[in-house]
């Protein structure tokens, strides 16, 4: 299986494969490109042989009239159609599992603008077009746009999403095979697009822990001797929490959400991640990243249970990594453990675009 799989990847001039995902990707790709080719094929064939066994043979020759039989329509109709189901039963499971992230999903945020990629680990860096992840370990990504429609696109994963102005979309993927990997921009976005190039670092997952551990104590208060500061209360989650409680204060957030449990004008921010929450009317919903962004920039859409819409919009006032920025401190005042499953299916939650 290994032997045919090289040669139709090579046959095809395809990528090497750094996933799982990639490898059941490309059988498919296989599967419609062989029935393809043995329809194109058998189609010429019976062209050919058309041509020549029922040329004209004289100048004063009747076309004869062809009366097709059930069968003749059964196979020509039904053949094909057998086809695409079997692609379609093939195709959206694996679109269905992409689009769900499993549990214990590292996140990434992804903002892209012309012409570069910016990540945000929410326990770690930030960096710029360079994105580090384990190897063997699934990674979610949280994608946004500042300014057009840009697509985070990496050829040895088979992975493309589209990365939204105003709106957060997410996809997952699970990098098995350590090495460096393009990334590229897969919708023309300008004069730039064709510079805004990436790298993908694919690190054996106990080499990707030490790096991310140096990289949380690089971010912390140091002493004169290169230790923490004594006695410094610092989140080890990172700079992109630090980075959110900054701006929530600049924002006067804290002046209507407590993070201790109290209840205020607005709804309380510990253990709101991920909590079931019930709106005005009695609908209920998680409260996931897709809806924390959501009520910082539609407030009055969805209003909670009890309280007022006394909230402003701050559609316009807050980036789209601010936001972000201001949802990982809510996930970071979690206490509990997961009570709800993963978020099946895309999010688009809608942010700024500036």
């Amino acid at each position: 299986m290994n032997l045919i799989n090289e040669i139709l990847r090579n046959l095809l001039f395809l990528p090497v494969q750094a996933s799982q995902w990639a490898r059941e990707l490309d059988y498919l790709h296989y599967f419609v490109f062989v029935t393809a080719m043995l329809g194109a094929w058998t189609t010429l064939a019976t062209a050919t042989v058309f041509v020549f066994r029922y040329r004209r043979k004289s100048d004063h020759q009747a076309t004869p009239i062809v009366d097709p039989k059930p069968i003749h329509e059964v196979v020509f109709i039904g053949l094909p159609l057998v086809l695409f189901l079997a692609y379609f039963a093939v195709g959206y499971p694996q679109y269905v599992r992409l689009q769900t992230p499993p549990k214990g999903a590292i996140d990434v945020y992804v903002q892209g603008k012309k012409w570069m990629w910016k990540f945000a680990y929410p326990g770690g860096p930030n960096s710029t077009d360079v994105l580090r992840v384990p190897a063997g370990r699934p990674v979610r990504m949280l994608l946004t746009s500042r300014d057009v429609i840009h697509s985070f696109f990496v050829p040895a994963l088979r992975f493309k999403q589209d990365a939204l102005p105003g709106r957060y979309t997410q996809a997952w993927f699970n990098a098995d095979v350590p090495g460096r990997y393009p990334i590229f921009c897969a919708e023309y976005c300008g004069l730039g697009h064709s510079s805004m190039l990436g790298e993908l670092v694919v690190m054996p997952a106990a080499e990707w822990d030490a790096w991310m551990e140096q990289q949380r104590h690089a971010t912390l208060p140091q002493a004169q001797d290169g230790a923490p500061t004594p006695g410094e209360d610092v989140d080890l989650r990172g700079s992109l929490v630090d980075q959110g409680r900054r701006i929530a204060a600049v924002q006067g957030c804290f002046k209507c959400h407590t993070v201790d449990g109290t209840q205020h004008i607005g709804p309380t921010w510990l253990d709101l991640y991920r909590r079931t929450v019930t709106l005005e009317g009695g609908k209920t919903l998680i409260a996931d990243e897709a809806y924390l962004t959501r009520s910082m920039m539609e407030p009055n859409a969805e209003i909670v249970a009890g309280y007022k819409a006394v909230m402003p919009t701050y559609q316009g006032k807050l980036s789209g990594p601010d936001a972000a920025a201001i949802t990982e401190v809510i996930k970071s005042l979690r206490t509990d453990a997961p009570t709800a499953e993963p978020q099946k299916g895309p999010i688009y939650a809608p942010v700024t675009g500036k």
